[in-house]
């Protein structure tokens, strides 16, 4: 059982961010990478249209043999992974927004969070940020359109810099000292955003959180791989594999899959 892969399914590329964390700390596992990427982003849709989504990543990937299921999506995990989780007998991992170490290291009173509309109107991420940034101003924005660009292979344009411009003054006039990135594709934004922000503010991402809880169900339920030396790695996309291939960098190949 131990070898079989963990599987990790996004609205698109942009859980590749996460992929890497895993890798990083758990190189001798098998993965299982699928972008959902005719359907990106998850953001502007429904809670019932999400689960749909999910279910079918799911089963694709438990088709496939997955020990393990990574929800490498917020939209995905916020609308979702309760019904997942009750549906189904492999272990799920979801991800959230990382406002509770924002909320507890601000030291100018005020965080920001970039992240997708299904994200930021969810019951769960309203639960997480009223028990963690309660008497802490949290200045929410919707990355529209971030995503698509990202999804069309534009993550460098200027366009996306513009954008990024818009959804950061707000932030900076509330002065905050923390920025969490509340979607996997925001992650590669680092670059911009380096250059954008003021050097006291520091980025969060929930990557290598989502790793090590990753690691640790892994090892709770018995099932570390810890001997294999030439790890397979996968990677499926129903959308465009170069924009996947690109991300991912050389070295790794992405296939198409109609899902």
């Amino acid at each position: 059982m131990s070898v079989k892969p963990i599987g990790i399914f996004d609205s698109g590329v942009g859980g590749t961010s996460i992929w890497r964390e895993i890798n990083q700390l758990l190189p001798h596992e098998n993965t299982i990478y699928l972008a959902d990427s005719k359907h990106a982003p998850y953001g502007p849709k429904g809670k019932q249209q999400i689960e749909e989504l999910c279910i079918k990543n799911t089963e694709l990937l438990l088709e496939k043999g997955c020990k393990l299921i990574v929800v490498a999506c917020n939209t995905a995990t916020t609308n979702a992974i309760n019904y997942l989780r009750n549906n189904y007998d492999v272990p799920f991992i979801g991800i959230e927004p990382a406002i509770k170490p924002a909320a507890l290291q601000t030291k100018t009173n005020a965080v920001g969070i970039l992240a997708t509309k299904g994200t930021l109107s969810s019951s769960l991420f309203h639960k997480t940020s009223n028990l963690h940034a309660s008497g802490v101003e949290v200045i929410e924005q919707v990355g529209e359109g971030i995503v698509q660009l990202v999804e069309n292979g534009e993550t460098y344009s200027e366009e996306m810099r513009a954008l990024l411009q818009l959804y950061l003054k707000p932030m900076l006039d509330a002065n905050i000292d923390h920025l969490v990135l509340g979607c996997t594709h925001y992650p590669y934004l680092i670059p911009i955003l380096l250059e954008l922000l003021p050097n006291n503010v520091k980025i969060i991402d929930s990557g290598e959180a989502v790793a090590r809880q990753t690691k640790t169900i892994l090892k709770q339920q018995k099932l570390l791989n810890n001997k294999q030396s030439n790890p397979k790695f996968q990677f499926f996309t129903n959308r465009n594999t170069e924009v996947l291939k690109q991300l991912l960098g050389e070295g790794f190949e992405a296939s198409y899959l109609d899902f």
